[in-house]
């Protein structure tokens, strides 16, 4: 079996279980692949065996990959996506940072959950992903177009308010007059949509959220729509630049650019442990219906 490292940063807390993971799956006889900048990372600040530093490293993905694993928090996870884009890659993660909502597999449980993965005792949650297209383009937007958990629009250098003109299918939703505007899908639904006052939803529903950001209109409320919907904004304030953040990607847009934000034409396989589920993770990490009558 082929299988893809990556993490973003080295934690002393990650140090342990950067070992745990390679030991389990050297011992497994797998061809293990360590991201280039990461293994010079564990090189440079572990007592890591010798025999780990040896691994292959990677630059780019490919479709001989059959397994992904990340080691960090959740915007490693986003981060991967850029490496797995569209290669159908089973991803996993691994959570070495706080909450780690996305991630399948916890520091504690590594070396039981690797070896339920590499038997087949999981299954696939297929997360959809949003596009976005610029007029006139930009090259920061050019080929990693795509975000897992949302496509923000943000007024940038300014406290002044910023209006976001809102077209579904080209017809007339409404301006925004906020700090801007979350486009999120179902699996962003528990990240940055959620602290602004957007609903939750199953990471497989076939929607997607529009959450104003500090809006100064009362009726500005959320809004679920289908994930046929192409949404198109244009953005104008008092600055004649805001920001476009893609997940953790920032690019700088001026006034008055067409953006249209649609389902991407490709999905990302998560893995999911078989006693593992949406709704427990809900419960464990962020409390759901905590209450001391239950």
């Amino acid at each position: 079996m082929k299988i893809g490292i990556y993490g973003q940063f080295y934690h002393e807390d990650a140090d342990i279980s950067i070992q745990i993971l390679l030991e389990a799956l050297y011992n497994k006889k797998n061809t293990v692949f360590i991201e280039e900048n990461f293994l010079k990372l564990i090189v440079k600040h572990t007592q890591i065996n010798e025999k780990y530093t040896n691994f292959p490293t990677f630059k780019d993905l490919d479709t001989s990959f059959d397994l992904f694993f990340t080691i960090g928090g959740d915007g490693t996870i986003l981060k991967s996506i850029t490496y797995i884009k569209d290669l159908n890659i089973p991803l996993a993660g691994i959570n070495t940072g706080r909450l780690g909502f996305l991630a399948s597999i916890q520091k504690e449980e590594i070396k039981q959950s690797i070896e339920k993965i590499l038997n087949g005792n999981y299954c696939i949650s297929e997360r959809n992903l949003l596009s976005i297209d610029v007029f006139p383009k930009n090259k920061k937007l050019n080929t990693l177009n795509f975000a897992l958990n949302e496509i923000s629009v943000i007024r940038k250098n300014t406290t002044s308010m910023i209006k976001v003109e809102t077209f579904l299918n080209d017809e007339y939703l409404t301006s925004y007059w906020s700090d801007g505007l979350i486009i999120s899908t179902p699996t962003g639904s528990t990240g940055y949509s959620l602290s602004c006052g957007g609903p939750i939803l199953d990471p497989t529903s076939s929607s997607i959220i529009l959450t104003p950001i500090a809006p100064h209109n009362l009726n500005a409320r959320p809004i679920v729509i289908p994930d046929t919907t192409e949404v198109k904004l244009k953005v104008s304030g008092r600055e004649k630049k805001y920001l476009v953040s893609l997940d953790s990607r920032i690019a700088t847009l001026t006034n008055e650019t067409c953006i249209t934000i649609k389902k991407s034409p490709f999905t990302i396989k998560m893995i999911q442990l078989d006693d593992e589920s949406f709704i427990k993770t809900l419960r464990k990490k962020l409390l759901w219906g905590e209450d001391k009558r239950n």
